[in-house]
């Protein structure tokens, strides 16, 4: 992401919408895509990206979201996903192969798989987003004017 997608970027609004909707649709699917992806727009209408396209066309959401991360998160994998007392709960991760209780999964959950596919999704992006921005400030600090460099060797 360029700086300029991170400042526009919003987790919590996304994260937001995904919670609310009901179900899956194109245009939430899009805004995701618009708001979530650094790779999807960089390759322009490669086979991947085509394929994404004609799934969200065909509104198979569930695939569609699948094939998304495999674009956009090369690195994590679906760890777990699960169907308990109405609600879908998905976890990705990482480290798949790690025991649960070592692993640091990111979860999500939702009524509809599609949206609990892409809840954990858009944590795992907010997370790359997060750890992307500099942890102490590029500023440089002002030099004392008094300040002066002193040599301490000994020659003697």
């Amino acid at each position: 992401m360029t700086t300029a997608a991170l400042r526009h970027y919003d987790p919590l609004s996304l994260g937001n919408r995904l919670r609310n909707a009901q179900v899956m649709t194109q245009p939430l699917m899009l805004e995701i895509i618009d708001k979530a992806c650094r790779r999807f727009p960089s390759l322009g209408r490669s086979e991947r990206t085509a394929r994404i396209m004609r799934l969200i066309d065909a509104e198979a959401w569930a695939d569609a979201a699948l094939a998304l991360m495999e674009l956009e998160l090369p690195m994590w994998q679906v760890r777990r996903l699960a169907y308990d007392e109405g609600e879908w709960h998905c976890a990705l991760s990482r480290e798949r192969e790690l025991p649960d209780w070592l692993d640091a999964a990111i979860e999500g959950c939702h009524g509809d798989l599609a949206i609990a596919l892409l809840s954990a999704f858009v944590e795992v992006q907010a997370l790359a987003a997060e750890a992307s921005r500099p942890s102490v400030p590029s500023v440089r600090p002002v030099l004392d004017p008094l300040y002066e460099p002193l040599a301490c060797d000994n020659f003697g």
